[in-house]
């Protein structure tokens, strides 16, 4: 185990971790593409309830 944790230790040393602005930068990319993502999907689902509601309402009619 403490082998183990020791190898981690200094595999961890290696690692190139990311700047800041990178970081960022990412995570702004990633919650624009939620939000765009997320819209599609709503405007998707509304256009199909329309066109739901349509016919429904032609076979009661």
């Amino acid at each position: 185990m403490w082998k183990f944790l020791k190898e981690t230790r200094e595999e961890m040393r290696h690692v190139v971790w990311p700047a800041r602005e990178e970081v960022v930068n990412s995570t702004i990319v990633v919650m624009v593409s939620v939000v765009v993502i997320s819209l599609f999907l709503y405007s998707t689902d509304f256009v199909f309830e329309k066109i739901f509601e349509f016919f429904v309402g032609l076979g009661s009619g």
